[in-house]
């Protein structure tokens, strides 16, 4: 789940340029350093603003993250729904998604904060990771089970399974392209995954390059 969807909006577009500085530049910050990692002292050299402007707008810095993070997680619903909803069959759509280009080096914006102790720990960070995964199974398990009314994949296909797997594989598949500093395994695991759900089609699509 990572192609630069901390982008958010451009600076002066939100109630305060100030305040969506702060935002933008949380965001980065946390996809490149996680919660722990980023000091507010980096986030305002970042945003490029002073101490008093933070606290202008925000309580301190979890507040600051869980703004960053519900925008993050808003930026990724966007442009995955964008993808799930195009034309094409069920397997096309999810095969779409999996294939996305991605900065899979730098891992999932969204799933590096679930690997910060104080994130998960904090119910109200955690909150929009949490609703952010739920979404996207959700709506990957309505994508597969559209295509099963359609008789485009065969009924034996669990949607909701199916759909678990497709976000487990992208997101240990972040884990192993950084562990290895190498994106392979990720494509690996994409495409393994695919050719698992190429079975499942009527008629298979062609093999994925």
């Amino acid at each position: 789940m990572g192609s630069n969807q901390d982008d958010g909006t451009a600076v002066g577009t939100a109630p305060s340029s100030t305040q969506e500085r702060l935002v933008t530049s949380t965001q980065e910050l946390l996809w490149e350093r996680g919660y722990v990692g980023t000091s507010p002292k980096a986030i305002l050299q970042r945003a490029g603003v002073g101490q008093g402007s933070m606290y202008h707008h925000f309580a301190g810095k979890s507040d600051l993250a869980l703004a960053a993070i519900r925008r993050t997680a808003e930026d990724m619903r966007t442009a995955t729904d964008e993808i799930l909803t195009a034309p094409g069959t069920a397997y096309d759509r999810v095969a779409a998604y999996l294939l996305r280009e991605r900065q899979v080096l730098r891992g999932c914006p969204i799933g590096r904060m679930t690997q910060d102790r104080d994130v998960v720990q904090d119910p109200a960070l955690r909150a929009p990771l949490d609703a952010m995964f739920d979404w996207l199974r959700r709506r990957i398990t309505e994508v597969l089970a559209e295509g099963q009314r359609r008789g485009e994949l065969a009924a034996g296909l669990d949607p909701a399974a199916t759909a678990a797997s497709v976000a487990a594989v992208v997101q240990g598949g972040y884990v192993l392209a950084r562990a290895a500093e190498d994106p392979a395994p990720f494509d690996a695991a994409v495409h393994g995954l695919l050719a698992l759900l190429a079975t499942h089609a009527t008629p298979p699509p062609p093999v994925t390059p």
